[in-house]
């Protein structure tokens, strides 16, 4: 979508957007339209339920001139108008112009008493969250009817001083393409993104400047990888560590490490899941996917920190060679598990990458995302994902920088009590307990056990966030690439200097 910031023209055309506060306050554009247009503006809002509340709009028809269709966008009371306001802004104005099949939208952004954003960096947000919501996965697509298709191919905002504008857009752009990028990983299908394939299109991060290693099942046995081996010895696409590296922040620096579960596929191995609904499955690698949008973000902003992303990427099959429930399998760390449940498979991948990530780079800090339990979900829904943290500094940063950009986090407890409920009477621990209770805080005291002391770490499990049969408004159906900015954002906010 083209995105194009000029300065406010002598008269307005065709598909307009103006701004109304709250309790109908018409803004300067709004106003000059109403008075030209003899009222109607007032009155349409008068016969509405549309009160200029943020977040709201309307569309108003036939105002007169050369206006063909006159949007409003509500931006609430005073001091309520943030970045991520503006951004939900341009997403409603995209999602109405494609269901009115409109090619062209022009929105003005007049001041906004109170904001703390000026107009330039609002105009810039609106425009993000436009192309944010514009993004459509359709290239399997062959049949489908115009009015099915994305319409919307231009935004023109108008804004006093444009050049700020574009400036403030500009430092955006990365953040559309490494969005767009994990969504698309996200998207495809298994037959198409398996863990080779997945490595493949990590590597175009080399363009970047990233730093882009990829360890085959050889490699991985040599490192003592068992544990994660175990869960794709059942497929016939060959396993792989994914390791990419951003070194761009102070030598002196330690690299701050992010792990992503990579099961392309999960049918669940020997402990077969149900059929129905198991196509979802192809989206259980939502976390790589997340890590390595950020990895993609971190780099076209040229982020001056040091990150390393490393992502687990497995099948989880069943055929006669996989890994059987009772099997019991020895970790990188040298702890040994006892596989009770081969569909608890995510915590065996990541345990490995976690270990590797601690060895080989020595971080400051640990991130993990991973499409983990179902249980978060009965937890959380799908409004926020669930955090795991052995430090508090570090989980109320996560969360600070999620609530910026709307992913937002939850955090549960860890404890003692829950870390027995995993002890195994033959191996160091088994991978599930013999109830549900508290399956989502088992999962993650798993993992801790495998977190070396000194590291700060946090766990997040998006199960409920990787994926949306809704929507919101910056994001339409399907992958939604949560993670993505609030790794960048929190990395941004506490480890660039």
């Amino acid at each position: 979508m083209k995105v194009e910031f000029l300065a406010f023209p002598k008269a307005f055309s065709g598909n307009v957007a103006a701004f109304v506060a709250a309790d109908k306050q018409l803004l300067a554009t709004a106003q000059s339209i109403n008075t030209d247009a003899g009222g109607t503006v007032a009155r349409a809002i008068d016969a509405s339920r549309f009160t200029g509340a943020k977040g709201q709009s309307l569309t108003v028809l036939g105002t007169a001139g050369t206006i063909a269709r006159l949007t409003l966008l509500g931006v609430g009371k005073n001091r309520e108008l943030d970045a991520r306001g503006a951004e939900a802004l341009g997403g409603i104005l995209a999602a109405e112009a494609n269901a009115a099949g409109q090619k062209a939208v022009t929105v003005a952004v007049d001041p906004v008493k109170g904001s703390k954003l000026t107009p330039g960096q609002i105009a810039a947000r609106i425009a993000l969250g436009a192309q944010l919501r514009n993004y459509r996965f359709e290239k399997y697509k062959t049949k489908d009817k115009p009015e099915q298709k994305n319409s919307l191919e231009q935004i023109t905002v108008f804004v006093a001083g444009p050049a700020e504008a574009r400036r403030a857009h500009g430092q955006l752009e990365p953040t559309v393409d490494a969005v767009f990028f994990a969504r698309d990983l996200v998207s495809e299908p298994a037959n198409v993104l398996y863990p080779a394939e997945f490595a493949r299109r990590a590597r175009e991060l080399t363009k970047l400047g990233v730093k882009v290693e990829i360890l085959g099942e050889a490699e991985m046995k040599k490192l003592g990888m068992n544990v994660l081996l175990g869960v794709g010895q059942g497929s016939e696409r060959e396993s792989q560590l994914l390791v990419m590296r951003w070194m761009n922040g102070p030598k002196s620096q330690k690299p701050v490490a992010l792990i992503g579960k990579g099961v392309c596929f999960d049918t669940g191995g020997i402990s077969l899941k149900p059929a129905g609904g198991m196509e979802d499955m192809k989206w259980d690698m939502g976390g790589a996917g997340a890590v390595t949008g950020a990895m993609r973000l971190l780099a076209g902003r040229k982020a001056r920190a040091n990150v390393v992303g490393v992502c687990a990427l497995v099948e989880n099959m069943p055929d006669g060679n996989a890994q059987r429930p009772g099997d019991v399998v020895k970790s990188m760390s040298g702890q040994t598990v006892e596989v009770i449940n081969t569909d608890a498979e995510g915590r065996l991948i990541l345990c490995d990458a976690m270990w590797y990530a601690q060895e080989k780079f020595k971080p400051q800090a640990m991130v993990e995302l991973s499409t983990l339990t179902g249980a978060i979900i009965v937890a959380l829904g799908h409004e926020r994902a669930g955090l795991f943290s052995n430090n508090t500094q570090l989980s109320n940063k996560l969360r600070a920088a999620g609530a910026g950009i709307g992913e937002k986090l939850w955090r549960l407890p860890l404890g003692s009590k829950y870390d027995k409920m995993i002890d195994s009477e033959i191996a160091d621990m088994r991978n599930v307990t013999n109830s549900r209770d508290a399956s989502s805080i088992t999962a993650a005291q798993f993992l801790q056990r495998f977190v070396q002391e000194g590291v700060a770490w946090a766990h997040l499990d998006i199960a409920g966030m990787a994926w949306s049969s809704k929507g919101d408004s910056t994001t339409p159906k399907g992958a939604t690439a949560y993670g993505v900015r609030l790794l960048d954002t929190w990395i941004a906010d506490n480890y660039e200097k």
